[in-house]
């Protein structure tokens, strides 16, 4: 959902303080308390991060990699205009390189995704409201830049037509505003300052579903979590039930509220109108945990990390499974890659409390078979 995702709390339904899906388990004789870190969604995630500071650089990076360091960058239009497409989601795939990326577009219809490999692309788009678009894109592995035009579902002499498309164009330019500024406060950290923004556009435009999803997440991160599920509700609503990242909203307020059942219906349905979404998958695997469900839980992390490979929150639920099995070696491996990928977020501080613990269980496993 970090402004990307939404700072989603840890595992209680008090104030949630700038957290991503955090899920920890170590163990000292059996067990230390699981902890969890939910992203700022992504979103839920994906939404904020194609939007950061409303620029139109994605947070998927690959930070060091020599091997895949490519840059695929482009605009989206609206159908037969010059007029840029905002919150479209892109789907990049290459089968052959085994990546799998999605992202939304910025507020001036931008995207941005770094780290890739050179391979033969197929590039997505499925918005409500307009044809399914599909191409395929040759990549050398350095940059490439695309201009995709969406196509109406029906003709525009059609009263139902580019319904979509006229909703962008009506939204007001001071609802547009008040929006982008409600971004440039949150990807500051300012939620104060966001939260008004994102009521002012909501003001200005009542159908204003994106501006009223961050409000969420805003209300979510200052501990707010009944007005924070009205927001997801009305979100999820007005957009006819097809925004996944108000799904994803909702799911993560129930997995606080200790109702694991229900999230997991919710953040199901949510993958089910965006199955591309990495931190979706991660929320699943959260839910999944606290259902006893191991396996399933290890499987919706790794589908995360098939989608985004830097999803750093996923290896958390991963070192998870792990303490569950009593595999602590393991567990100290999946937290030394989220610590490598995300050093300095709110949760590294307690990762590193609990890989100490981890492998202080794995040196003493060590010595003790040395000494037999």
């Amino acid at each position: 959902m970090r402004c990307k995702l939404f700072h989603f709390a840890s595992g209680t339904t008090s104030r949630c303080r700038t957290t991503s899906p955090r899920l920890l388990r170590a163990a000292q004789s059996t067990c230390l308390p699981a902890f969890f870190l939910i992203l700022a969604l992504y979103p839920f995630a994906t939404a904020v991060r194609a939007q950061e500071a409303a620029t139109p650089v994605a947070a998927s990076q690959e930070a060091g990699s020599q091997a895949a360091n490519g840059k695929i960058s482009g605009t989206v239009y609206l159908p037969g205009s010059n007029e840029p497409a905002s919150q479209v989601a892109i789907s990049l795939k290459a089968h052959e390189a085994g990546v799998f990326r999605s992202i939304l577009t910025d507020y001036d219809g931008r995207f941005e995704i770094q780290g890739l490999p050179a391979g033969t692309y197929e590039v997505s788009i499925e918005e409500q409201g307009y044809q399914p678009y599909r191409s395929t894109a040759q990549f050398d592995g350095s940059t490439l830049k695309l201009e995709l035009h969406l196509s109406s579902i029906m003709p525009p002499s059609s009263s139902s037509a580019n319904t979509v498309s006229v909703r962008e164009l009506a939204i007001p330019g001071k609802a547009k505003d008040e929006y982008r500024k409600g971004l440039m406060s949150l990807a500051k950290k300012q939620m104060v300052q966001s939260l008004k923004h994102f009521a002012s556009a909501v003001r200005a435009f009542p159908g204003y579903f994106e501006a009223l999803y961050h409000q969420g997440i805003v209300e979510t991160d200052l501990g707010h979590p009944e007005a924070a599920m009205q927001d997801f509700q009305m979100a999820s609503e007005l957009s006819g039930g097809r925004y996944a990242r108000a799904q994803f909203g909702m799911g993560y307020l129930y997995y606080l509220q200790g109702n694991p059942a229900q999230a997991e219906r919710m953040t199901r349905r949510g993958l089910e109108l965006d199955p591309d979404s990495a931190d979706g998958y991660v929320i699943l695997g959260m839910t999944l945990l606290r259902l006893n469900r191991t396996d399933e839980a290890e499987r919706s992390a790794r589908e995360a990390l098939l989608r985004n490979p830097n999803e750093a929150d996923a290896y958390l639920v991963l070192a998870d499974t792990c303490a569950r099995r009593q595999n602590y070696a393991q567990q100290v491996q999946n937290l030394d890659t989220y610590l490598k990928l995300d050093p300095a977020s709110p949760a590294s501080k307690r990762a590193r409390e609990v890989r100490e613990v981890a492998q202080r269980i794995v040196n003493r496993a060590q010595s003790q078979s040395e000494a037999h």
